[in-house]
């Protein structure tokens, strides 16, 4: 399908909806999505209920990929699967998603500002590095789970890419007696011996070593702040607790 050729026959100005599109593609990427998610979502909220197929083509993403990203897409809880054949999908209301992601980014800001708050009555120094750069960010979370000795709680929505880079480590860490807790979405594939908790709508990566380091990393891990303040860590920790506690 010609896209540029429909958009013109409807008298619409492609090259102006093309870059609106990219724009928000980039925003979506930023909350998770992958490119091919968030030109899917898009191209599924243009269309109504569609086809994969038909997606595929509005959304120019290969044909080959396009029931594999929507049904990641409904794991995410991005689009519903519609009864009846042929097998279509329709995408979550715009203003839900919007709902959601406010939730979540206010609830991640008021876990900061409360921090601030404690430390600032304890009279603790804030001490928060940044790392920049996704490799690095990995590293150091790799480096985390090396060094716990009691206890590893990591909250992500990109948990295949961290568990990608962390391989084999998760099974020597539980071995050795640590007690990993993973928080993730629904359906995402969990290493083995940990304890395992699905939430939906999950932005942040948040984890938390022995109760004594702290990280939390940007949506697509390109950026993430890090902190050895035990008394940050500690209490990142309990809200990542009470918050696993509450979907058990």
């Amino acid at each position: 399908m010609d896209l540029k050729k429909v958009v013109e026959k409807l008298g619409g100005d492609y090259d102006l909806l093309r870059k609106d599109f990219e724009k928000v593609s980039g925003t979506l990427r930023r909350f998770g999505f992958s490119d091919y998610e968030s030109r899917a979502y898009l191209g599924l909220v243009a269309l109504g209920p569609s086809s994969a197929g038909f997606v595929a083509d509005i959304a120019q993403i290969p044909r080959t990929s396009a029931y594999k990203v929507m049904k990641s897409l409904q794991k995410k809880g991005f689009v519903q699967e519609q009864p009846g054949r042929p097998l279509s999908f329709a995408p979550v209301d715009p203003s839900e998603l919007s709902n959601r992601f406010k939730a979540e980014v206010e609830e991640s800001f008021a876990k900061i500002g409360s921090l601030k708050d404690l430390l600032s009555e304890r009279g603790v120094p804030q001490l928060v590095y940044t790392i920049m750069g996704k490799e690095r960010v990995l590293d150091k979370i790799t480096e985390m789970l090396e060094k716990s000795q009691h206890t590893y709680v990591i909250s992500s929505p990109s948990l295949s890419v961290v568990r990608r880079k962390l391989g084999k480590r998760v099974v020597n860490a539980v071995a050795r007696g640590v007690k990993v807790t993973v928080i993730t979405s629904p359906f995402v594939k969990a290493p083995p011996g940990v304890r395992v908790i699905r939430r939906k709508g999950l932005i942040a990566t948040d984890v938390i070593s022995d109760g004594r380091t702290a990280l939390l990393a940007a949506p697509d891990l390109s950026a993430c702040g890090y902190t050895d303040n035990e008394a940050l860590s500690k209490h990142l920790e309990d809200f990542l607790n009470r918050m696993g506690s509450s979907q058990e």
